[in-house]
């Protein structure tokens, strides 16, 4: 690992305290290090990036899937370094990061390779191809009503509902939105995917979980109002009726660092099934 990029949420390190903690860590413990700096993903998907050995993702949950969005096509792997609040998807904390670099420096570490989402929308006109690890989202705006959706699963329909919105999504994402509106957790190196829908009309429809080489495909039947398309809460598109959404397991894989002492259950007990700080209170 002698070129290692680091991509900073400048949100959370506004006076770069942070960042240099993280080079100066980095040259004591690999001095033949070269690093490059990245701030808010400018500049990580030029060509250059393919050369570096790991990118360091350091911010918090959404930092890592900008930063996965950007390098997908590279095969680079990902350390995820949290100075946000949960920190789930991140590996560690920046308070452990010594611990991380001399772990992968002596090679105590693998790579935990993550199912990644391809999502195409046509219609109207216009083509947009998107891809993300997290999940894909179709929701009615802030003040519109409900629409109907219509799902094909590998072009046999599946069902047609009325509801706030649904939400395709990965292993790595079962633990975000789609676990809020009712999702199941799914180990995050299977090759799966979840339809969830969100508040719908209907009590009989709930979540389905399908095999990773399927192809979901999803239209808005009845849209009285705006309905936007997000990926992994990042990026949005707002939606005409014409719209057709194609949602399938992406060739690429997002790669990431986990050391050896990684324990993915603790971490889901610590900061997902188990957390209670939010309810605590002040003190």
């Amino acid at each position: 690992m002698r070129n290692i990029g680091i991509n900073l949420n400048t949100g959370k390190d506004k006076n770069g305290e942070i960042l240099r903690f993280i080079q100066n860590t980095i040259k004591d413990i690999m001095s033949d290090a070269a690093i490059k700096v990245f701030k808010d993903t400018i500049g990580l998907d030029e060509k250059s990036t393919s050369n570096l050995d790991m990118i360091i993702s350091l911010g918090g949950d959404g930092t890592l899937l900008g930063t996965a969005r950007e390098i997908f096509k590279f095969n680079i792997p990902l350390l995820g370094v949290n100075i946000g609040n949960l920190g789930f998807l991140t590996e560690v904390e920046s308070s452990e990061f010594c611990y991380a670099m001399e772990s992968i420096k002596n090679n105590d570490y693998r790579i935990e390779e993550r199912a990644m989402l391809d999502c195409n929308v046509e219609g109207a006109g216009r083509e947009k191809k998107y891809v993300c690890l997290n999940d894909i989202v179709l929701a009615k705006g802030t003040l519109a009503r409900m629409a109907k959706y219509d799902i094909y699963i590998d072009d046999r329909f599946y069902s047609s509902f009325t509801a706030d919105g649904v939400i395709v999504s990965t292993p790595t994402g079962s633990t975000a939105y789609s676990l809020s509106a009712g999702g199941p957790i799914m180990y995050p190196n299977l090759k799966l995917m979840s339809i969830t829908p969100i508040c719908p009309h209907s009590l009989g429809v709930r979540t389905i979980v399908i095999d990773g080489s399927s192809k979901v495909r999803l239209t808005v039947k009845k849209k009285h109002e705006s309905v936007f398309l997000t990926v992994d809460g990042q990026q949005s598109l707002e939606l005409v009726e014409e719209d057709k959404i194609t949602v399938s397991m992406s060739q690429y894989r997002c790669k990431l660092i986990k050391l050896s002492s990684y324990d993915y259950f603790s971490i889901l007990r610590q900061k997902i099934t188990s957390r209670t700080k939010e309810c605590e209170g002040d003190k």
